[in-house]
């Protein structure tokens, strides 16, 4: 059965971008005469709040939209995401890195040194990083071979592109790349429509899905909504939320309209 999902994080109200991309996926699912789930992503407790998550499920039926219940709420699985955290430990597949974010974003600014290398202990309550180097020799042949389907087209997936990412987030115990392929097949998702920014990010959850012998979804990265001066809409720009459309009187029509709109732009 066809069956893909909308996995907003409850960090903000929903905005215009959300809206194209839980429609596209929805109409997706009525097409294939398959399933629509929403699931909520709130493993970040120090952003997420209950107003947000309220206004996800009030702004997904005001536009029509129905899908199954119970929804997955992330915050619910802590103990299944770090129980496959320390399965990649136990594999010898993560090491332990204490820099600070901005540690992190000073070391990305400079080439790879040899000293980066995975250290030898851990220190005290680090980040947790997949190493590319390990999974490569883990996965052997079959590390060259990870390919993904991208609307219909065999592409080579290329986990390199994104480096050894953090798996294990010192602030919030697990990082979004884990705990999304762990749900996606919890939930028996087939089909995952969502936006082109995430396109990047499938090279190392193909990856993920083969560590843990996961099976790997079909994927189509629609193209991002841009507003009049060609920016892409995003919560911390301050884009028009949805909840500021329906507190205008505007219709579920009139937000079809203004996405279409917006994709001319």
């Amino acid at each position: 059965m066809y069956r893909t999902r909308f996995a907003p994080s409850p960090t903000g109200y929903l905005h215009l971008g959300h809206a194209f991309s839980a429609l596209t996926a929805f109409e997706a699912a009525q097409a294939n005469g398959g399933e629509f789930i929403l699931r909520i992503e709130d493993i970040d407790h120090t952003r997420s709040r209950p107003p947000f998550e309220a206004a996800i499920y009030e702004d997904l039926d005001w536009l029509g939209m129905e899908w199954q219940t119970p929804v997955l709420r992330q915050s619910e699985h802590l103990a299944d995401y770090q129980a496959a955290l320390e399965r990649l430990k136990g594999l010898g597949l993560l090491y332990a890195d204490s820099r600070t974010r901005k540690g992190e974003a000073e070391a990305a600014l400079s080439a790879p040194q040899a000293d980066d290398a995975m250290p030898q202990s851990a220190p005290a309550n680090p980040a947790w990083r997949l190493c590319l180097e390990a999974a490569r020799n883990y996965l052997g042949a079959r590390y060259k071979a990870l390919t993904f389907l991208e609307k219909g087209v065999a592409q080579k997936a290329d986990p390199a592109v994104n480096g050894d990412v953090i798996l294990g987030r010192k602030d919030i115990g697990v990082a979004y790349h884990l705990a999304v392929v762990i749900d996606d097949a919890r939930q028996g998702i087939t089909h995952i429509v969502r936006g082109h920014d995430l396109y990047d990010a499938t090279h190392t959850q193909v990856l993920l899905q083969a560590l843990l012998d996961l099976p790997t979804p079909h994927y189509s990265h629609h193209a991002l909504l841009l507003d009049s001066e060609g920016r892409r809409l995003a919560k911390r720009k301050g884009s028009k939320s949805l909840r500021d459309y329906r507190t205008e009187g505007l219709t579920p029509s009139n937000i079809r309209a203004l996405i279409t709109q917006a994709q001319k732009v």
